[in-house]
């Protein structure tokens, strides 16, 4: 038995849930939760198998896309739909094809003559077909056609990872990124408080993103 590997799996079982709450709140009703908490459980052991603290990442960091991923996987599996969700769920998305834009749910309830709750329900359909990517589907207060970002926990997980990159970064790197990018200054700004030209600071910011891209690429971003 690995205790410490024991101990974080204890410890993020409400992680779990957290997840695929999140998830779930955009899914249709009739999913089945339970089988989906298992799917996350078991991400979140493989995470806690593999997990190095020795990286200085966060273990919550670190596990969050091996949960959400076995989520998504077992959505993928499991696709509840019938075959009539699936045509109209297709059929709205070759309507969807002809507008340019955003285009609300109202919009498209009347080009396709459905009831606005049959589309979101369309809408809320489509993110079991493609799981992995809710890029085409439609939020369901919000617009179809738009990509959608990632969720708040994600993308709060991938600053914090951009943090912990940044303090590895030299001084002068570090500098140079939050006058620029916190402060917006502009490079030749940045420059004359640096005593640098502007091409410099250039290619320092440049450097910089190349070291922070290679640092979030090792921790699964």
């Amino acid at each position: 038995m690995n205790s410490d590997r024991d101990q974080l799996i204890l410890d993020n079982l409400g992680y779990v849930k957290h997840i695929l709450g999140k998830l779930l709140h955009q899914l249709p009703l009739g999913v089945d939760a339970e089988n989906l908490e298992a799917a996350g459980i078991l991400g979140l052991i493989e995470a806690a198998s593999q997990y190095d603290p020795s990286r200085n990442v966060e273990f919550r960091t670190f596990s969050y896309r091996r949960i959400r991923g076995e989520i998504l996987d077992e959505l993928r599996r499991n696709c509840p739909l019938s075959q009539q969700m699936l045509q109209k769920i297709t059929a709205l998305r070759h309507l969807r094809a002809q507008f340019q834009g955003t285009v609300s749910v109202e919009q498209l309830a009347d080009a396709s003559g459905m009831s606005v709750s049959a589309v979101t329900e369309c809408i809320q359909g489509a993110r079991l077909t493609q799981p992995d990517s809710w890029s085409d589907t439609v939020r369901v207060r919000g617009h179809i056609g738009d990509n959608d970002s990632p969720g708040k926990m994600e993308s709060e997980e991938m600053r914090q990872v951009l943090a912990d990159g940044i303090e590895t970064l030299p001084d002068k790197m570090r500098v140079a990124i939050a006058l620029h990018y916190n402060e917006g200054l502009k490079l030749k700004e940045v420059g004359e408080l640096l005593s640098l030209s502007e091409s410099r600071v250039s290619r320092i910011l440049d450097s910089a993103r190349t070291r922070l891209k290679e640092y979030a690429g090792q921790r699964g971003y």
